[in-house]
């Protein structure tokens, strides 16, 4: 199989093994899970080394490191992607994304952390008012795993709505993570108007050789869970703090699922413009 000259080492293994001809049965299915595991492992490498990093820091830097925490964080995170373009296992595409996912999460981050919904509780020097610079990569590495994940399983939908149309739901979602601090909260009408949009469309994704679907609306579910479990880790390890969290760790209330559901439509929508979403290559009738 011949490879684009810019192609991924990663995509390069990934051909390799989808050549692969097992007998259909039991050992084919086997294989196709294994695969699909491996791919979606692949997508949350950026976001899987971040999480071990949060992790590891927090159970082992040491106190007296003459570079705060956050800082080498920051430093650490720019190092991954350096290292990843370097190696060549992510795309300069993947990493624009990353980049603007990266702004996107940091207009957030200051305006969230103004409003007290969370803190940051440690020192650094590489930041943005009260603001880390490694919180932006948290944003970019779901952003991240949603380009990947576009790609690897060569998506295609059914139904998918116009695009104007979800372009103006991902900006007023965005807009109500800002307003509803003054203005009634516009959530369970964004979350309506998610069902009216997307109720019909169908992800199509193939693992193997054969393509599999799902409804699009469980897939931005089955994403917004994975977050609230890595959100989970990341307060864990005193990355952040919510105000329910200042006197000990608990778990972050599964409310913030809701919250995480609004984010996951804003990532997919702004990923799918990247991808030129709309195109009848996208789209399957």
């Amino acid at each position: 199989m011949i490879q684009p000259r810019d192609a991924t080492r990663f995509a390069r293994v990934r051909a390799r093994l989808e050549t692969i001809q097992i007998a259909p049965g039991p050992p084919a299915w086997a294989f196709e899970f294994l695969l699909f595991g491996f791919k979606q492992g692949w997508a949350c490498l950026f976001g899987g080394l971040m999480l071990t990093l949060l992790l590891a820091t927090h159970l082992f830097y040491p106190s007296e490191a003459p570079l705060h925490r956050y800082d080498f964080l920051t430093l650490a995170a720019l190092s991954i992607q350096a290292a990843m373009l370097g190696f060549r296992l992510e795309s300069w595409s993947e990493a624009k994304v990353i980049f603007a996912f990266h702004l996107i999460g940091t207009v957030m981050e200051l305006f969230k952390t103004h409003t007290g919904s969370w803190i940051y509780p440690e020192a650094s020097l590489l930041h943005v008012g009260p603001v880390p610079l490694f919180s932006g990569f948290m944003y970019a590495a779901v952003g991240s795993y949603i380009a990947r994940i576009w790609r690897i399983f060569d998506f295609r939908f059914t139904y998918y709505p116009p695009v104007w149309a979800t372009a103006l739901l991902a900006a007023t979602i965005y807009v109500n993570f800002f307003a509803h601090h003054w203005l009634p909260d516009m959530r369970l009408a964004l979350f309506a108007a998610a069902i009216l949009l997307f109720g019909r469309t169908w992800i199509v994704f193939t693992p193997w050789h054969i393509p599999r679907r799902m409804p699009l609306l469980i897939g931005f579910i089955l994403v917004a869970l994975f977050i609230w479990f890595a959100e989970n880790i990341g307060t864990f390890a005193n990355a952040w703090t919510y105000p329910d969290q200042r006197h000990g760790w608990q778990m972050v209330s599964v409310a913030k699922l809701g919250s995480w559901y609004l984010l996951i439509i804003i990532s997919f929508v702004l990923v799918s413009l990247i991808h030129g979403m709309g195109t009848k290559r996208d789209q399957i009738r």
